[in-house]
């Protein structure tokens, strides 16, 4: 079964926006597809994004498009099943570097997922992602 993209249709939060300037910086940038849209998160330690899915999905792999010098070098996958708790799924080491990064997702159970942009590579702790995009199966 070839893996869907899950993350668009979702309902997804953020830590934070640039200036709170969501029309310019929103997180719907992440995933509209355009190279010239982008969230960017304000500054501060541990910025973050979560994805409630209308069902349960089996996730299987992560695409990351950071901004160069605006990226983290540490994102912590946490998951879970409606109604429990957040529990670690992974962790990856993205680089530091405009190009789209993909990493396979040890594959699991969940209907909400939270990335933790851990360790920002921008001195503020911004980050800055042009897409993001969360593949696996709908249950």
């Amino acid at each position: 079964v070839p893996a869907l993209t899950l993350s668009p249709s979702c309902p997804c939060r953020v830590s934070s926006v640039l200036n709170r300037d969501v029309k310019q910086f929103g997180k719907k940038h992440m995933f509209d597809g355009s190279e010239e849209t982008c969230w960017n998160s304000d500054q501060g330690v541990c910025q973050w994004v979560t994805l409630d899915f209308p069902r349960t999905v089996k996730v299987s792999q992560l695409h990351i498009q950071f901004q160069g010098g605006f990226s983290s070098r540490l994102c912590t996958l946490e998951g879970c099943r409606a109604g429990e708790e957040l529990v670690k799924v992974s962790a990856l080491y993205p680089q530091d570097i405009n190009a789209m990064q993909r990493f396979q997702v040890e594959e699991t159970l969940l209907d909400k997922l939270k990335i933790t942009f851990e360790n920002s590579t921008d001195f503020f702790g911004r980050i800055v992602v042009y897409h993001l995009g969360v593949l696996g199966e709908r249950l």
